[in-house]
């Protein structure tokens, strides 16, 4: 992760994995976070929607790949957790205000 050079809200986010408080400070008031089909609005879905999965999937992202494309840096990471198909690659596509994330994607 340290070799891409991410912004610090992304470097925030990763390095926060999987705490969820921690990260739910690196989202703004009302930041969307998209996932599996679903969107959750604010900080605290955001959370909920983080600590439900964390329990679920035990899984950590570890970043390789960033590019900017449309206002957005979009960071590739290996994920690994207890889920079919561990590992997978995920892309994470990051809007920032500021210092903190406004908007997150995570496709596959």
């Amino acid at each position: 992760m340290d070799t891409l050079n991410l912004p610090a809200p992304i470097a925030a986010y990763f390095a926060a994995d999987p705490e969820t408080e921690a990260l739910a400070h690196c989202f703004t008031a009302q930041a969307v976070l998209k996932d599996e089909g679903h969107t959750y609005t604010g900080a605290r879905a955001i959370q909920t929607f983080m600590a439900d999965a964390s329990a679920k999937y035990n899984a950590t992202a570890v970043p390789f790949a960033l590019e900017q494309e449309d206002g957005s840096h979009v960071v590739r990471a290996t994920v690994t957790g207890n889920f079919p198909g561990s590992p997978i690659v995920l892309s994470y596509r990051f809007r920032l205000a500021g210092a903190l994330i406004a908007s997150l994607e995570i496709t596959s």
